[in-house]
């Protein structure tokens, strides 16, 4: 049972206090650009047939993960900017980190799930379809919940069994680590445990995705002609992009947490909001340009809305 705090106080952006509101520009477009383009991304994929495959399904499930991660995080984070509203209760900022760190979890699971896609389309592209059925990618996807869901549920569970001394958060949002700071007492199996999950998921992960890879360029290298060597690679490049705008952030964030003392407070702090946000603002780019289709679909609507806007006007001349 915890005792102490009934409520936490979330700082913000610690040492740019006064700068919040200038910094909410740049967060609320963030916002509104995430929520576009992962919606608009998700709308084409719902309601355009072609798109309705297995590439496109695991992409959908990254989307919603993108968009679970953004809706924790970001409306908290402009309340604060915003309106000086820095309280969150207990259950509150636990609930809050669970969403956000499952999310992410979800998210690399996902990741390693497309880059298994991937590989079937590279190397067994007679087999892609019987490989990759409808039921398997519903099964990738539940594992991918189920294992964020498993993971992330034991860390605000054994938080609850801590006595909070200190309240006030020097945070944007409830990060595991950062309320872990604030309790007293016996916070050994809540950092270990933490650890462990950073481990396996980033190490257990990238493993996969690099075997992926390894078997991928393996056979990419094996084709006869330069342009089948091109296509099969520019089939990998979007999921390529993504996965570096995933780890590279995050990885970086989390060097820069172990050396606190050298990188100023606000700094870590803003790197530890890009790395959650810059993979919901940059997948719907990255595969908006890279995918063909998505492409084609993008300018299909955009021309449909030109024609719409110009025919009146046709009628009229005729007229």
């Amino acid at each position: 049972h915890h005792s102490g705090a009934s409520t936490f106080t979330l700082l913000g952006i610690p040492g740019l206090e006064v700068q919040h509101l200038w910094l909410s520009i740049p967060f609320s477009s963030m916002f509104v650009a995430i929520l576009i383009g992962n919606g608009g991304i998700l709308f084409l994929i719902a309601t355009e047939a072609t798109l309705q495959t297995p590439m496109y399904f695991l992409l959908a499930m990254l989307m919603v993960a993108d968009l679970i991660s953004t809706l924790a995080m970001l409306p908290r984070l402009l309340c604060i900017f915003w309106f000086d509203a820095h309280n969150i209760g207990t259950k509150g900022c636990l609930l809050q980190m669970f969403f956000i760190h499952c999310a992410s979890v979800v998210r690399s699971a996902l990741l390693v799930a497309m880059a298994f896609d991937r590989y079937v389309a590279v190397c067994e592209p007679l087999r892609y379809n019987t490989i990759l059925s409808h039921t398997l990618v519903g099964q990738l996807g539940f594992l991918a919940l189920a294992k964020g869901v498993v993971l992330i549920l034991p860390m605000p569970l054994l938080l609850q069994r801590l006595t909070f001394c200190k309240t006030v958060i020097p945070h944007t949002y409830c990060d595991h680590m950062a309320v872990v700071k604030m309790a007293c007492g016996h916070t050994k199996p809540n950092r270990v445990y933490g650890l462990f999950v950073i481990l396996l998921v980033v190490g257990f992960d990238l493993l996969l995705i690099g075997v992926s890879y390894v078997l991928i360029l393996h056979a990419v290298l094996r084709l006869s002609s330069r342009d089948a060597i091109l296509k099969a690679l520019n089939t990998c490049s979007a999921h390529f992009f993504v996965i570096l705008i995933t780890y590279v952030p995050a990885l970086f964030s989390s060097i820069t947490h172990r050396m606190g003392h050298i990188i100023p407070p606000h700094a870590h702090i803003l790197l530890a909001n890009l790395y959650l946000l810059m993979p919901s603002l940059f997948n719907p780019v990255i595969y908006g340009i890279k995918m063909k289709e998505i492409r084609n679909k993008i300018a299909k609507c955009l021309c449909k809305k030109d024609t719409l806007a110009i025919s009146p006007r046709h009628k009229d001349v005729s007229g």
